[in-house]
């Protein structure tokens, strides 16, 4: 439980960076009046790319810290990315929506709605590990990434004008759709199956 405290705690300035960049995004989409067909798309893009990071990341440090089974990699990588990338990107910024109101709330599951696309993105990130068996830049893009898909899917959920009350609440949503599941995910989820420590600040 220390470790976990300590990596969560490691990873609040970043998060909080990235759900930053999320505002950003989220602000300058609404100036344009960008449709929500338009961030349907963009949510459908960048879940997938989310879904391949996790997958590289959660893959890549069971199999250097697990049994080293290809079955369990495979197990691992999928249900780490997959489960988890739902959390973060589709049930936390739903709950968030349904909270604050918003006009135009609806869920989006990537894994059922483009299913042809999100399962061949988890397999591609796990056989990305085994070729190349990295952490940190996948982890760093995967914040990234999983804030602008939790961003798009709010998106689509607003109307024609928001307040600041209403950014600033969606702000700490977005902080916590990636804080927790992404740390879940790249580092906790993968340990849980591992008889060895994780040294800190692996990712």
């Amino acid at each position: 439980m220390k470790h976990i405290a300590t990596e969560l705690r490691e990873h609040i300035p970043f998060t909080a960076l990235g759900a930053i960049s999320g505002i950003i995004i989220l602000v300058i989409m609404v100036r344009l009046n960008v449709l929500a067909s338009v961030s349907l798309t963009v949510f459908y893009i960048l879940h997938p790319l989310h879904v391949v990071l996790s997958a590289m990341v959660t893959s890549a440090l069971y199999r250097k810290y697990g049994n080293g089974k290809i079955w369990a990699v495979v197990l691992v990588g999928y249900f780490g990315s997959i489960g988890i990338a739902t959390i973060s990107d589709s049930l936390i910024p739903y709950l968030g929506e349904v909270l604050l109101d918003l006009p135009n709330r609806e869920i989006h599951l990537g894994f059922i709605e483009e299913w042809q696309i999100v399962n061949p993105a988890a397999i591609l990130g796990i056989a990305l590990s085994f070729w190349k068996p990295t952490t940190k830049f996948p982890h760093f893009g995967h914040v990234f990434i999983s804030t602008w898909a939790s961003a798009f899917h709010v998106i689509m959920a607003l109307g024609a004008t928001i307040s600041w009350v209403i950014v600033l609440s969606i702000f700490v949503f977005l902080f916590l759709a990636v804080w927790l599941p992404c740390c879940l995910s790249d580092i906790i989820f993968p340990l849980l199956f591992t008889r060895k420590g994780l040294p800190l600040h692996d990712t």
